[in-house]
């Protein structure tokens, strides 16, 4: 280390140096679909492990909530703020469903029929810092083939 002082025989000082390991934080890409009828292209993004996906999705720009969802604990409209109540950011996982957390109970519950859709509020990427690929299908209610 060029930055310490000469050795001398007068000086008798000790050095504590301490190193860091650095580790890279895995990655998971993530391509979403959207709908027919919103016409936009695939869009692909690259999240962190340990990221929730609408959290990850909303500070990158991209709008999740359906806006024909009907709210699972009420039934009227509007988000519930991530609360996993309201189902209105449901996404359809086509590839990659390894990657993400296991569901909740409550999640199980309110999804029992649709096996490939997440609540993207839930869902945390790259569980276990695994990495990947995910493709999603936001707004699944709005695809004709009920993926």
């Amino acid at each position: 280390i060029l930055s310490l002082p000469a050795a001398s025989d007068t000086t008798k000082e000790d050095f504590v140096l301490t190193i860091k390991r650095l580790r890279r934080k895995p990655r998971v890409k993530l391509t979403i679909q959207y709908p027919p009828t919103r016409k936009e292209e695939d869009t692909t993004l690259e999240l962190f492990s340990g990221e929730k996906l609408r959290r990850a999705m909303l500070t990158r720009g991209v709008k999740l909530n359906d806006p024909f969802a009907r709210r699972f604990d009420s039934g009227g409209s509007g988000d519930c703020g991530a609360e996993g109540t309201c189902a209105t950011c449901v996404v359809s996982v086509l590839k990659g469903g390894e990657l993400l957390n296991p569901q909740s109970v409550q999640e199980e519950q309110m999804l029992r029929n649709k096996p490939r859709w997440r609540l993207g509020c839930k869902a945390v990427v790259g569980y276990g810092f695994q990495e990947g690929e995910i493709v999603i299908r936001v707004n699944p209610k709005q695809f004709d083939d009920g993926k």
